[in-house]
């Protein structure tokens, strides 16, 4: 799916916790995340450090949707 939306012409971030799959669907811009049953957080940190964990990454994310690229690209 991240293919079709990129060939209509929208940047797409793909967030996602194993990275060769990623590559192997041919995503453009790849951002790792933290494990398989919680990508975006940690239920063993504190809320804030929580809070943080997910805003470090979306900001990352965020940056990666503003770079252009010309290959696939882990950030």
């Amino acid at each position: 799916m991240v293919k079709e939306i990129e060939r209509a012409g929208f940047p797409v971030v793909h967030m996602c916790t194993v990275v060769p799959i990623s590559l192997t669907v041919g995503a453009n811009r790849i951002v790792p995340t933290v494990a398989i049953p919680y990508p975006l957080g940690n239920p063993a940190l504190s809320m804030e450090d929580e809070k943080e964990l997910r805003r470090k990454l979306v900001k990352k994310a965020l940056k990666a949707l503003e770079t252009p690229v010309s290959e696939q690209t882990v950030f």
